[in-house]
């Protein structure tokens, strides 16, 4: 998606060349945090990963407060 900017016609990212960094960073924060987490493991951390990918920041929410679902073994 572009966004245009009315008067100069540039891109968002054109204008701010950070921004496009900074949104990959947020977007693989979850991941990131996720994946080096304690509080899961096996099939129930695929889970949440897989949740994260598609649901996105409230996947990793749900995940803060609610993982682990099941007993650590």
């Amino acid at each position: 998606m572009r966004v245009r900017n009315d008067r100069t016609g540039n891109t968002l990212l054109e204008v701010l060349p950070g921004a496009g960094l900074l949104a990959l960073v947020i977007r693989l924060l979850p991941i990131v945090l996720n994946l080096r987490s304690n509080k899961t493991n096996g099939a129930e951390k695929l889970f949440w990963l897989l949740a994260v990918l598609f649901v996105s920041w409230f996947a990793w929410i749900f995940y803060a407060l609610l993982a682990p679902l099941g007993e650590k073994r």
